[in-house]
């Protein structure tokens, strides 16, 4: 009796092996089809997005009735894992990540009990994920907006003289400025993650970029009287340079203002065989090594004690790690409290033009 149980078996897990990968992606192209063939007679202006999503949607509908149908077919002990394979994916597609099938199977279906498993943990960190951003994003841009309407209620005091009316109206106009820039930091932050945001390489030279830039902030430098030492090789690089520009911008402003007064900078360029080198050096207030890793996160802000005055919304550095990622490049940051910070940046060096 055991030997023909044992072959049963073994028939039926190689059928299965073969039978559910082959099931899953004729739902999905099942789905595909449909999609491809309704919208163009019932919406022909929807986007690419739309009917892909639609075509995943119909594609799990579709797999989870094969897979309704299938497991009658199967004994009680598949059934009753199909069952809770099911429920799970059920519950996984209302929103609930928090799914663990604690079922312990050497066979394939073990592996599909670990693949759903471990789906609904990075779906969780997601969620997560998606979670804090909002959390990050609401109060980000609440602090300007309760300082707006504070402002503007004070100012219905008659008794305000003009001096005062004059600070709270540049405080809401500085707020404004700051509410404005969150905005569309977001919304770059968003394109630049897009699947497709177009990165415009030309041919040009970095270091006439860099001085050009480095000339626009003299104002700032000036200001707090800081010591200049540039070091820049001649050096051309193919790149998008309005994105590069904006690279440049955020890490030197960023420089000059944590560093105090009669402060020194650094800024060097050079070329070294198959990379290209950047290095903004300040002599600033650092930042902790415990924060280090975390300065490209969004919203994340080393200087805890930022006010108005310092601005910023923490999305600088995650908008400039995501250009050197268009770039083929890497970004990274050596510091320490009170002895200042340098970042350094490398990206692909063009060949056959090392200086």
């Amino acid at each position: 009796m055991s030997g023909p149980v044992i072959k049963k078996d073994v028939v039926f897990k190689v059928v299965a092996s073969i039978t559910f990968p082959v099931i899953l992606i004729a739902c999905w192209s099942a789905g595909y089809a449909i999609s491809r063939f309704l919208f163009p007679k019932w919406w022909p202006q929807a986007s690419d997005f739309t009917i892909g999503v639609t075509s995943g949607i119909l594609g799990f509908f579709l797999f989870l009735l094969a897979m309704f149908l299938i497991s009658k077919l199967f004994p009680r002990r598949h059934r009753e894992l199909f069952q809770m394979v099911i429920d799970a994916l059920r519950r996984i597609a209302k929103g609930d990540f928090s799914v663990n099938l604690d079922v312990k199977i050497d066979h394939m279906w073990g592996e599909l009990v670990d693949g759903i498993n471990h789906m609904a943990e990075q779906l969780n960190e997601m969620e997560q994920l998606r979670q804090e951003f909002i959390s990050n994003v609401s109060h980000e841009i609440q602090s300007p907006l309760t300082s707006i309407r504070g402002f503007a209620r004070a100012l219905q005091n008659e008794r305000l003289t003009y001096e005062e009316r004059q600070h709270y109206l540049q405080i809401i106009e500085t707020e404004s400025a700051r509410l404005s820039k969150i905005s569309e930091n977001l919304l770059k932050l968003t394109s630049l993650e897009g699947k497709h945001h177009p990165v415009e390489r030309k041919r040009y030279s970095l270091d006439q970029q860099l001085r050009r830039i480095i000339l626009a902030c003299e104002p700032q430098w000036l200001e707090k009287e800081l010591e200049l030492d540039i070091i820049l090789d001649k050096v051309e690089i193919v790149a998008d340079e309005e994105m590069l520009s904006q690279v440049w911008n955020n890490l030197i402003n960023n420089s000059i203002k944590f560093t105090p007064s009669g402060g020194k900078l650094q800024i060097q360029l050079r070329e070294t065989g198959e990379e290209v080198l950047v290095r903004v050096t300040d002599t600033g207030i650092g930042i902790a090594k415990e924060d280090q890793g975390r300065v490209f996160e969004r919203f994340f802000k080393a200087d805890k004690s930022r006010n108005r005055t310092s601005g910023g919304s923490g999305l600088g550095l995650s908008i400039v790690k995501k250009i050197i990622d268009l770039h083929q490049g890497t970004i990274t940051v050596q510091s320490e409290l009170g002895a200042g910070t340098t970042f350094i940046v490398s990206l692909p060096a063009v060949p056959g033009t090392n200086a």
